[in-house]
């Protein structure tokens, strides 16, 4: 059983989910101690813990200690079986980080799977659910995978209540990918919202924020809209960016309105965001850099990307898979402003 110190690097439920999509994948088992030592409530919380209960059941594992508040797990997996799965998130917690833990499984399973998944799909510290389908999602297809989505409804901060529709056709392969060309800008777009009782007007001025910073580099469509109370009856704001190359990169930039910030600022954050990939010359942003860590390693054949700054996400998602995966090596190589993620062995 292979030891995970939960407490390295980021600390938090990254190293957890990394380390039981790979024990899935490649049926190692488990035992993941100090859970989220790095966190200033340690241990399993609600969202970490559906997590881990939905891909025991995608690969009918073998479990120890996998309850609220434990610190240590133990995780022996079986074979991937498809199906329908559910995890329900009872607070905000994202949607899209149980995606993060359970759709690799669902690409190598026997069959198609189809995930019912309850939370928050606009949540901080997580990837929007827009995000996800409009970026990490492209990204995802080049290495010859995708998913289908259906948001039923919007979950915020703090009630949650999201529902999302996940349905996957499994791969035989992963492809390899070479994502190191930024090439120009071919279009910039984004959707910026408000939901409850938040007026419509939160919603152009986040976008004429997000404007004002990007107007340098290009056209910006931005749709601004106010959701539909029976898909968003909570009260939210947000503005997520996507920039679209002519080299086919993806990259995007995202903010949810706070109390004390104005909506233009909002939406300058999200541009900023944006703008500082484009002008590193990045070719994969801060949020989806780490969600393909495990696609490279899974690829038949050498992959590499281009990013900016390597995040502490991305250094603990390489340290994990090199970890359980002996045969897969990563190397960081500093490119000027941007830094070559590259992977062989897989």
């Amino acid at each position: 059983m292979d030891e995970i110190d939960g407490s390295l690097l980021e600390g938090g439920g990254q190293i957890l989910r990394v380390a039981i999509t790979l024990s899935a994948l490649r049926k190692i088992p488990v035992r993941i101690s100090n859970i989220r030592g790095g966190r200033s409530k340690p241990g399993l919380m609600e969202q970490h813990l559906k997590g881990v209960e939905l891909v025991r059941d995608i690969c009918s594992a073998g479990t120890k200690g996998v309850s609220l508040g434990s610190k240590e797990i133990e995780f022996a997996p079986e074979g991937l079986a498809g199906g329908s799965y559910r995890a329900a998130v009872k607070t905000a917690g994202s949607i899209c980080l149980l995606m993060q833990v359970a759709l690799p499984c669902t690409l190598f399973a026997q069959g198609p799977t189809t995930l019912y998944l309850k939370g928050g799909t606009n949540a901080e510290m997580a990837p929007q659910i827009d995000y996800m389908v409009e970026v990490f999602r492209p990204n995802l297809e080049k290495f010859g995978a995708t998913f289908d989505f259906n948001l039923l409804r919007r979950g915020y901060f703090p009630k949650g209540g999201g529902e999302v529709v996940i349905n996957v056709n499994p791969v035989g392969d992963l492809k390899p990918v070479d994502i190191t060309k930024q090439g120009s800008i071919k279009s910039l777009y984004g959707w910026s919202f408000t939901a409850g009782v938040l007026p419509i007007k939160m919603a152009h001025a986040m976008a004429e924020g997000a404007v004002e910073v990007l107007r340098k580099i290009g056209k910006v469509d931005i749709e601004r809209y106010k959701e539909d109370r029976n898909v968003a009856p909570d009260n939210c704001s947000g503005i997520i960016l996507v920039a679209e190359t002519d080299s086919q990169c993806f990259l995007g930039g995202s903010a949810l309105g706070r109390k004390g910030e104005s909506a233009e600022e909002t939406g300058k954050k999200a541009a900023q965001e944006l703008l500082k990939s484009i002008e590193d010359g990045a070719c994969v942003d801060q949020h989806c850099q780490d969600q393909l860590i495990i696609f490279m390693a899974l690829a038949k054949g050498p992959s590499q990307i281009r990013v900016g700054d390597v995040s502490l996400h991305t250094k603990t998602a390489i340290f994990v898979a090199e970890k359980l995966l002996k045969n897969v090596h990563f190397e960081i190589v500093p490119d000027g402003t941007t830094n070559i993620i590259k992977c062989t062995g897989s």
